[in-house]
């Protein structure tokens, strides 16, 4: 049941489009006598504005129209040349199709344009060849769209939506209050704050995901903030963050004048603070990311006490909520330069860790080149979905085509518009659909039958039957809307040239063709949608960890200290986009649960702390002298431990045959030395690892569950 902003934005988009539609249409038809200039008239809002989801406020849509009529114009030009032969039309088909629905890749404005631009291709490669009509052709084209870019801007125009840097503002400014100690929320309000800057919750115009730096930026501060809240919601159920604020308010006690959490916990709370303010003015703050010596300051002060006098060194329990407050800190300082290169936008020297902010100093070309090779595969959704697509599309132009059936372009309409990506969800429409158009047919073939070729009729029943179609369809669901349209084209091509009830029968015949090839490439390419792709891309990102895991445990304790080289982290970051936009589209398609019911959202959360683990440990917590060689072997152990498991659940994932168990780390014996703050904070992180590897474990179904039990286990505390 759709709500009533909803329902009234459905209302107000009829009205520009059948305004847009029927201001072309009747003067071409009527005025000028020129049928081929009031069809491109009449199709290009239609296309543009009601069968393309372009996202966003009516400015923002009217500036994504304008920027594609030229690209229209090229589609059109091309069609119309291509017509000339069946096989060149397919080819172009099949070239096109490709590429526009891969537009998906460069965000939610490209992609929602992309249908209506597939329709002005095919709506000029079928017979007849007539080139002599381009000049035409092209003219409608632009008459139409320009008119629905005045109708976006000036009637009805939607309203814009809340921008992102609004709620993500809002969301850093409870964390702000939550450090500062202004707000006391409870670990639940922390993580729904959060939740809100998922991006299947924000309005599809305002989502980040262009591959440009500032979407960029603006998309790692939304991960960044969410990691900071659900961090102090952790700590708020533990109850140290209620003793870190206390520490940081001077109450840290035991006769000391400084602690590192009364240092650093202010610093935190003011960048936040800072950090809201600068994304509700839109003007990055000025100086240079000072959370870098703030934490730099903070170990060095961790380390003197540490190995200092007897006395003076801190509980290990104090030593812990250092090491949170630490990742804390560091969390802060990706949200800052995140946010700093998403309001600025510019090109920047490297920023440290490079791995993480590669993008701040790539140009635009390699952005957008590394945005295409990196979803250029087979484990991409979009490009399955650009294949998927592309094929059906030239499958039909050449069944049209070969058969000459009558209304080919209603073929490939078919194809574009009940086309989804699981074969259930594309059956479950084409159903509907077909029911729709045969109603449709028969209202229209007696229309026809009865209005004969009084086309003062037809022109009066077009401009209300726009508006109806355009309004109830979406309304209503699928049925109404094909059963509507099958009734507003057989009253505007009745006006074009003459016609009878064979319309009806031809929209028929072309409508279940188009279904029928529609539902054979979603039987063939990829028939589960996202549901095998996202264990696919998963597991592959599971088998990063180890490797990452391992690398880190064994730089910080090589010896000599800085000897082994810091763990490559691409491969992981690579892995984790295709796994995020596999579940994006995993969680937007209906249907029945997949065969594992994995908690995927925990393995993405699990990799971002994986990757940050082994970029602020190498960066803060490499030691300056050799670590105990037998605190170091039990950390080795442990992560070899964790790297298995993380490999037999990668192995479940993808259905192949887990690896044998290992021997479970025997759990450490208390420490009896001094406790080292890289000692804790490799502890703390490779605890926190075992618990989310866990619970990864414990949302596979049982069947598939006995998997690292006794491996994940890891509960040394490597000389804490």
């Amino acid at each position: 049941m759709k709500g009533g902003a909803e329902r009234t934005q459905i209302l107000h988009r009829s009205v520009r489009v059948t305004v847009a539609a029927a201001a072309g249409f009747y003067s071409f038809v009527y005025g000028l006598d020129e049928p081929v200039l009031a069809l491109y008239a009449l199709f290009a809002p239609i296309s543009l504005g009601l069968l393309s989801p372009i996202p966003g406020s009516g400015r923002r849509r009217a500036e994504v129209m304008l920027k594609a009529l030229p690209v229209g114009l090229l589609l059109v030009t091309l069609g119309t040349v291509l017509a000339v032969q069946t096989w060149a039309a397919v080819l172009g088909m099949l070239v096109v199709g490709f590429f526009l629905a891969f537009a998906a890749i460069a965000g939610p404005r490209p992609a929602g344009a992309a249908p209506g631009l597939q329709l002005f291709y095919i709506l000029a490669c079928f017979p007849p060849y007539e080139p002599g009509t381009l000049g035409l052709r092209l003219a409608g084209l632009s008459f139409g769209v320009l008119a629905l870019v005045l109708c976006e801007l000036f009637l009805l125009p939607q309203p814009p939506d809340p921008p992102y840097r609004a709620t993500l503002a809002a969301a850093l400014a409870t964390a702000g209050d939550t450090i500062a100690g202004r707000s006391s929320l409870s670990p639940e309000a922390l993580r729904e704050t959060g939740a809100r800057l998922r991006l299947s919750s924000i309005p599809p115009a305002e989502r980040p995901a262009g591959p440009g730096r500032a979407p960029r930026g603006l998309s790692q501060a939304g991960s960044a903030t969410r990691r900071l809240l659900e961090q102090l919601a952790h700590l708020t159920e533990t109850g140290e963050l209620r003793e870190l604020v206390r520490e940081g308010a001077g109450g840290g006690g035991a006769g000391r004048t400084e602690t590192p959490s009364g240092s650093l916990l202010p610093q935190v709370a003011s960048l936040c603070d800072e950090t809201d303010a600068a994304l509700r003015t839109g003007r990055p703050a000025p100086g240079p990311q000072r959370m870098d010596k703030a934490i730099d300051d903070f170990q060095q002060l961790r380390v003197r006490q540490a190995t200092g006098p007897a006395a003076e060194v801190p509980p290990v329990p104090v030593l812990r909520r250092q090491a949170a407050l630490l990742a804390v800190a560091e969390s802060t300082r990706i949200l800052e330069i995140s946010v700093r290169v998403g309001l600025d936008g510019r090109r920047t020297p490297p920023i440290r860790p490079r791995e993480l902010f590669w993008y701040t100093h790539a140009t635009a070309p390699q952005l957008w080149a590394h945005r295409f090779t990196g979803n250029m595969t087979l484990r991409s959704v979009q490009f399955q979905n650009a294949v998927r697509i592309a094929v059906a599309l030239a499958a039909a132009r050449l069944v049209a085509g070969s058969l000459d059936l009558t209304h080919g372009f209603w073929v490939l309409l078919a194809v574009l518009t009940l086309s989804r990506t699981t074969v259930g969800a594309t059956w479950a429409a084409i159903r509907q659909a077909v029911t729709g158009n045969l109603v449709g047919a028969v209202a229209a073939g007696a229309l026809l039958i009865g209005l004969g070729r009084h086309t003062e009729a037809y022109a009066a029943i077009l401009a209300p039957a726009m508006l109806i179609a355009f309004a109830l369809g979406p309304l209503l669901g699928i049925a109404w809307a094909q059963g509507l349209f099958t009734l507003v084209v057989a009253t505007a091509f009745a006006q074009i040239a003459p016609a009878s009830w064979r319309l009806a029968e031809a929209r028929i015949v072309d409508v279940v063709t188009g279904s029928a090839i529609g539902l054979l490439c979603a039987m063939l390419a990829w028939p589960a949608g996202a549901r095998t792709e996202v264990r696919r891309t998963m597991a592959g990102l599971l088998r990063e960890w180890g490797p990452l895991i391992n690398g880190t445990v064994d730089m910080l304790t090589a010896v000599p200290p800085g000897s082994a080289p810091a763990p490559p982290t691409l491969p992981a970051l690579h892995r984790l986009r295709l796994a995020e936009s596999a579940y994006a589209q995993f969680r937007s398609e209906p249907g029945a649960e997949p065969p594992v019911r994995a908690d995927w959202h925990a393995v993405l959360i699990t990799a971002n702390h994986i990757l940050l683990g082994a970029q602020w440990l190498a960066r803060f917590d490499l030691p300056a002298s050799a670590l105990p060689a037998d605190t170091a072997d039990r950390a080795r152990a442990e992560a070899r431990a964790l790297a298995q498991a993380a490999d037999r659940l990668a192995a479940l994932c993808a259905a192949d045959r887990p690896p044998p168990l290992g021997t479970p780390p025997t759990p450490p014996p208390e420490p009896t030395g001094q406790p080292l703050p890289v000692l804790v904070d490799l502890d703390m992180w490779l605890r926190s690892l075992t618990v989310q590897l866990t619970r990864i474990e414990a949302g596979l179904p049982e069947a598939l569950g006995r998997t690292a039990r006794g491996t994940t286990g890891v509960h040394g505390s490597h000389g804490s």
